[in-house]
């Protein structure tokens, strides 16, 4: 069976009540990524943040950060472009990555394109209520046009997220016209707890992801867990040939006694080789993908 790709999905936009090892600072999320790559990853997802944990898209803090990512391991960049913080026109949500691009020092791997709009609302299923009600991830299908043809124009390969099924039929689409090359890589975005957008993270969800893959493209498909615990899925991922994106941007994983980034990855490489699949290391991750 082909190698699994594991990618470290360190902070998103999780506070430190739940767990403590979430890292901010870029610092913070160097030694992360070091850490990671150590046990296993070889992918590196992270969002700007302050030192109070407020979101930081300042094109400075993403170069940062990068430069000493680089300065610790070899590990992929995958940063993002914002969510639902930088509800701008196509050409600014893009600007810190084509900025980035100009430097082969702090150009990343990957940039994300999620396939579709989505209400990310939170939900209080003890209260029956929404906590808020006016959140819209907004990805209009001009502005995806503009990311998939400047991405690749940066030289930098697409990351495909899909939130549900309507998603991945947009990405067939955009594969058919000829704005996604193959192999594409794409994460299927489950989500739990208070957070209804994705499927839920049961096998049927998945399941329900995994059945709309068309035979006749080559996708590598990933996947996390918004809001819940991925490590109930990851067996069936890892023996179905898919791959893993966790970390405690997601779920805090109090049950494990609050770990780091790193312990979550090393758990999910110690399982894949207990199944009998070898964990990629970079260059194997960029040879599954199709990258130069």
């Amino acid at each position: 069976m082909k190698k699994l790709i594991i990618e470290a999905r360190v902070n998103e936009y999780a506070m430190r009540d739940g767990n403590a090892n979430v890292p901010w600072l870029p610092q913070e999320i160097a030694a992360d990524a070091a850490e990671c790559r150590q046990a296993g990853a070889s992918i590196i997802h992270f969002h700007g943040r302050a030192a109070d944990g407020q979101p930081d898209h300042d094109f400075e803090s993403y170069r940062d950060t990068i430069l000493q990512v680089r300065a610790g391991s070899d590990i992929m960049v995958h940063p993002t472009l914002g969510y639902v913080t930088l509800d701008e026109p196509a050409a600014q949500r893009l600007d810190n990555v084509t900025r980035l691009a100009a430097d082969p020092a702090t150009k990343p791997e990957f940039a994300p394109m999620d396939m579709g709009s989505v209400n990310v609302d939170w939900y209080d299923p003890e209260r029956t209520e929404f906590t808020t009600k006016n959140l819209i991830y907004q990805n209009a299908t001009d502005t995806l046009e503009y990311f998939a043809r400047n991405i690749r124009a940066q030289g930098i390969s697409q990351y495909l997220v899909c939130w549900n099924i309507s998603f991945t039929r947009q990405m067939i689409a955009f594969m058919d016209m000829g704005l996604i090359p193959e192999p594409a890589f794409c994460l299927f975005l489950l989500s739990d707890d208070i957070m209804l957008a994705g499927h839920p993270g049961t096998p049927e969800g998945l399941d329900a992801h995994t059945r709309f893959l068309p035979p006749h493209r080559h996708v590598e498909w990933s996947v996390c867990n918004y809001n819940g615990d991925l490590l109930r899925l990851s067996e069936s991922i890892i023996t179905s040939g898919g791959h893993i994106s966790i970390g405690l941007g997601d779920y805090a994983y109090e049950n494990l006694g609050a770990p780091s980034n790193a312990d979550l990855v090393h758990q999910v490489a110690e399982q894949a080789r207990s199944l009998g699949r070898e964990v990629a290391d970079v260059a194997e991750t960029r040879a599954l993908l199709g990258m130069d």
